[in-house]
């Protein structure tokens, strides 16, 4: 079986670019059954898994199949962002075998995260399981991959601080706020959208005692139940534009694949403020708030790129928890290749072989001959034979079946060979005696 990945990320694509392919959740299941179709296509995966991450900082495909389909893969997301698989490949990263896995553990456990040690990518990604598996898309090879990675992700979690200095993307975006405003109990503070990003944000900024805060979210009843843990006030998106000029800071997360604040309704709060400066932080991705109003004189515009300097401090402090989590990794991407080894049919994998092809033929057999033996027994049983004799014919037939291609081994060969095939006979079927068979048998 073979497992790759293709993705792309805050280190290796811009913003922009990253907004032409992130997926809410409620697309994960008819794009991966795009995805399935379109590789399925070809005739050369059949039963193919995949499963598709998509965050602010992300956006990576992970697949499993007997063969491997990178190059159709890339081109299937390139047409699906609607850019060049050319540009598409000098912004992305593509992995295969023991390479997945490590980046997969890596992911989950918040060392490729922009916040380093972050939690919130394994709630993610775990979500992101849940929908390939209600979308019928997640085989036995990714569910363990993943699995893995959650087991992992704990292990470090636990084992190690590598949580214990970072720094959120909703405490940073505090710390700039704190920057702009003396004090921010005196600000008017509004949260567009209600998932759990603006929740954090909500909740860092409730801390600072604001003189007021509001909730625009689309959907009424989910923003009420925000609102109401903070004492706030909700709005609906459609009032959002004359209402803007209220709020001293406008923080932004949600799923909308086109802006929502546009650069008019920033210039006409502006303008009713008389230009008092406003604080935005745009945590979406796509963007919710348009690129061109960072260039306003009296708006200060951070966009999930933007708080990258602020949230890598402390890293001194960090990376002796780094090197303990890589090596939890590292152990974690050894023991999956061996499950990876003993199913592989042609031991491509590693050194070992196939074993669980083997174990399976081995049982395939047994079952024949107990069943062939089984069968000649009730025979005997019908015609009257005495119970005693046909049980001793039973037990001798299926011994004797067992045991044919080890005495034919052991009387076959060379000396030498013979000795190395009772060792072997001697390990797997003496191992309560001490003296090995004789080789003459």
């Amino acid at each position: 079986m073979a497992v790759w990945a293709l993705g792309i990320n805050h280190t290796t694509a811009p913003l922009d670019l990253r907004g032409r392919f992130a997926f809410a959740l409620d697309q994960i299941a008819p794009t991966l059954q795009g995805l399935r179709q379109s590789l399925c296509s070809t005739g050369a995966h059949p039963g193919i898994e995949t499963a598709i991450i998509s965050t602010c900082n992300r956006t990576e495909i992970y697949c499993a199949a007997h063969q491997p389909a990178m190059d159709h893969t890339l081109g299937w997301l390139a047409q699906s962002g609607g850019v060049s698989p050319a540009l598409l490949r000098s912004h992305s990263y593509t992995l295969e075998d023991s390479l997945v896995a490590r980046h997969a553990f890596r992911v989950a456990s918040g060392l490729d995260s922009m916040v380093l040690g972050e939690a919130q990518i394994l709630g993610q990604m775990k979500d992101a399981v849940r929908a390939a598996e209600t979308a019928g898309a997640l085989g036995s090879t990714l569910n363990q991959l993943f699995q893995r990675s959650f087991a992992v992700a704990k292990e470090v979690r636990t084992s190690t601080e590598i949580g214990a200095h970072s720094i959120s993307m909703a405490a940073a975006a505090v710390r700039l706020a704190g920057q702009l405003f003396e004090d921010l109990s005196e600000t008017k503070i509004l949260f567009v959208g209600a998932g759990e990003m603006i929740e954090l944000c909500a909740t860092h900024f409730a801390a600072k005692n604001p003189k007021a805060i509001a909730i625009a979210n689309r959907t009424l009843e989910r923003g009420e139940k925000l609102a109401a843990r903070f004492g706030g006030e909700v709005m609906r998106l459609a009032d959002l534009p004359e209402r803007l000029h209220e709020f001293d800071a406008v923080i932004s997360c949600t799923a909308s694949s086109l802006p929502i604040i546009g650069l008019g309704a920033v210039e006409r709060a502006l303008k009713k403020r008389r230009h008092r400066p406003m604080f935005m932080v745009d945590l979406a991705v796509p963007r919710d708030i348009e690129p061109e109003v960072k260039a306003l004189g009296d708006v200060y515009l951070y966009t999930v790129d933007d708080l990258a300097t602020v949230v890598q401090t402390a890293q001194a402090n960090r990376q002796a928890a780094v090197a303990q989590a890589e090596a939890i990794i590292d152990a974690g991407v050894q023991s999956f290749m061996h499950w990876m080894d003993l199913r592989s049919p042609t031991g491509t994998l590693g050194a070992g072989g196939g074993v669980v092809p083997l174990i399976q033929q081995l049982n395939a057999q047994t079952d024949e001959w107990r069943a062939l033996e089984i069968a000649r027994a009730k025979k005997l049983l019908a015609k009257g034979e005495d119970v005693d004799a046909v049980l001793e014919a039973l037990s001798r037939g299926i011994t004797q079946k067992m045991l044919h291609g080890t005495l034919a081994e052991l009387r076959a060969g060379d000396a030498e060979m013979r000795a190395q095939t009772a060792q072997t006979v001697s390990r797997l079927f003496l191992r309560s005696q001490s003296k090995t068979p004789n080789n003459g048998l």
